[in-house]
């Protein structure tokens, strides 16, 4: 099926939503701010404290923030941002990355990948079962070699990964 007779109008609003992203960055850098005034943003005996750099980003993040809702005022109100369909496909790939970066810390890297791989491979790439097998367990098993042996560096190991004795 096209995208065309997918294609739903009704979708989100442009306005709308550069409005509510903007908003969001407001809050993300009020949170920056407070959490920063909390730490520290003074100069101590060794130097800047911890919240010093991020107190300014902090206030950078506001004000770009509340110049960008102030543009977001003069678009058209009635300009779609995507319809649903589209939104629907960008959830396709942002629900299940969500999930894989929540179960990482339980799985391991390369379990969590193999399925993550796997997966999508199937699901929206719809590839055969057997080249799905293939590169998602290929691609974790090749990471594992370049980053674990070659070049020293440990990535997050599962329960599976420690009684493999990875």
């Amino acid at each position: 099926m096209s995208e065309a007779s997918h294609d739903q109008s009704g979708g989100p609003a442009h306005r709308t939503v550069e409005m509510g992203v903007a908003v969001a960055c407001i809050i993300f850098g009020l949170i920056t701010i407070i959490g920063s005034m909390q730490v520290g943003i003074g100069w101590g005996a060794e130097g800047p404290k911890s919240g010093f750099f991020p107190f300014y980003l902090g206030i950078i993040i506001v004000l770009s923030s509340l110049m960008n809702l102030n543009s977001a005022r003069t678009i058209d109100g009635e300009r779609e941002f995507a319809t649903w369909y589209q939104l629907k496909q960008v959830l396709a790939v942002i629900v299940p990355t969500a999930v894989y970066v929540f179960v990482l810390p339980y799985t391991g890297i390369y379990i969590a990948s193999m399925v993550l791989i796997g997966g999508f491979m199937m699901w929206l790439g719809k590839y055969p079962l057997y080249k799905a097998v293939l590169y998602g367990v290929g691609v974790p098993v090749g990471i594992y070699f370049m980053f674990e042996k070659w070049f020293l560096v440990p990535l997050p190991k599962g329960p599976i990964e420690y009684w493999l004795g990875l």
